[in-house]
């Protein structure tokens, strides 16, 4: 029996749309994390898996501690579910939610915001003036871990901290040592431009050796540039943890002897984005399936909704991929569409209506934005149906 079939004999009494998870997938991709991972834990990247119980069900797997969350409302929320050790891994301006943390001593020994200036320390004074007594907040500073060459005049990388050398790094952290009511708990440093981005890309050979070079010229750049920011920062405070790394390079990350943990998300959902890697092969684990609603012509069907873009930049990598069956493609003049998606091809001509077809979305955890649950399918069985966050009412970002 091949997926097709699985799946839809697994999800007979769903009406589509709706979204699964192949749970024999995910726990293959969740021991390859493990094992790429070299013995270093795994902090679990909350936004590309958006689901509390499916949180819960990773975090119980051996080799994954902690969570990287998004923002500290959601961080705050599952705090009060049960998790431990959460890094907000985005700078909070959320007055409210500063507030919250700082009046609640069990969420502020759980939860670690991070900062890149010192106006981010103002702006938590500021905000929580008024709480007394007030719990210490846990800091972690961010460290841009972009690849930067000829002059400044190349980039790679995302935008995020403007720290970038030793001596900024621990001019910030006796900033943080210096303030009361603050401790500074970490580092982390993202390298986006190998964690994220593929080294086999779909463009063609030539690309990809500019994208190898530009990436094996990031590390070396790297594994100097965090070491020494980690040496002089732990000559102020005693780190907990230094994070580094993302799905596409956690067996690089790993490697450097200043990293004490990685961290993954997409890697459990395998979403498109990261087929073309050459250090790893992951199981498309996060499906949606979409009902067929007309039959336009022979070699055309058509869709119910469909258009679930992926963030970042424009262009046809971030749409979602017509999966099964094979064959599919999209009409070039309407994509993705918003209540019906066109989809062309010999495949076609086999689907009549109300057949599902199956899709991958471009990206991991924006997915569950769509969908109120995942419905998690072993075999050819439906076992359990979980909330998403937004099935418990929750959207965050």
């Amino acid at each position: 029996m091949d997926d097709r079939q699985r799946y839809d004999r697994a999800t007979a009494a769903l009406e589509p749309p709706f979204a699964i998870l192949d749970l024999a997938a995910m726990r293959a991709n969740a021991a390859d994390l493990v094992r790429r991972a070299a013995g270093k834990p795994i902090r679990v990247a909350s936004k590309s898996v958006r689901s509390r119980p499916l949180l819960e069900r990773i975090l119980a797997m051996d080799g994954f501690r902690g969570v990287m969350a998004f923002t500290l409302p959601e961080a705050l929320w599952l705090a009060a579910h049960g998790f431990t050790d959460i890094l907000v891994a985005y700078p909070t301006v959320d007055r409210q939610a500063l507030a919250a943390l700082a009046g609640d001593p069990g969420a502020a020994r759980e939860i670690t915001v991070i900062v890149d200036s010192p106006a981010h320390l103002d702006f938590i004074e500021t905000a929580v003036a008024a709480v007394h007594p007030r719990a210490e907040i846990r800091i972690c500073i961010d460290i841009d871990a972009g690849y930067v060459a000829l002059g400044g005049r190349f980039r790679a990388g995302a935008l995020r901290s403007p720290i970038r050398e030793p001596g900024q790094a621990a001019d910030l952290a006796g900033v943080v040592a210096k303030r009361p009511g603050f401790r500074l708990a970490g580092l982390m440093a993202y390298e986006s431009q190998i964690a994220g981005v593929g080294d086999d890309p779909p463009a063609g050979p030539a690309y990809a050796r500019l994208i190898r070079a530009m990436q094996a010229r990031s590390a070396r750049d790297l594994i100097l540039r965090r070491g020494r920011i980690v040496n002089a920062v732990r000559q102020i405070a005693d780190l907990e943890f230094v994070n580094g790394g993302g799905t596409g390079s956690v067996e690089r990350t790993t490697r450097e002897k200043a990293v004490t943990e990685v961290a993954a998300g997409s890697g459990f959902f395998h979403p498109r984005l990261f087929d073309f890697y050459r250090g790893f092969t992951g199981r498309p684990a996060a499906l949606f399936a979409l009902p067929v609603v007309r039959r336009p012509a022979p070699d055309t069907v058509t869709v119910l909704g469909g258009g679930y873009l992926a963030s970042g930049a424009p262009g046809p990598s971030r749409l979602p991929q017509p999966y099964l069956p094979a064959g599919l493609r999209y009409a070039r003049d309407e994509g993705a569409g918003e209540v019906q998606t066109p989809l062309l091809g010999q495949a076609a001509g086999d689907l009549r209506i109300g057949d599902r077809v199956w899709f991958r979305h471009a990206k991991a955890g924006e997915m569950c934005e769509r969908f109120d649950a995942l419905h998690l399918v072993d075999g050819d069985t439906l076992v359990e149906s979980v909330p998403t966050y937004r099935g418990e009412g929750r959207t965050f970002l």
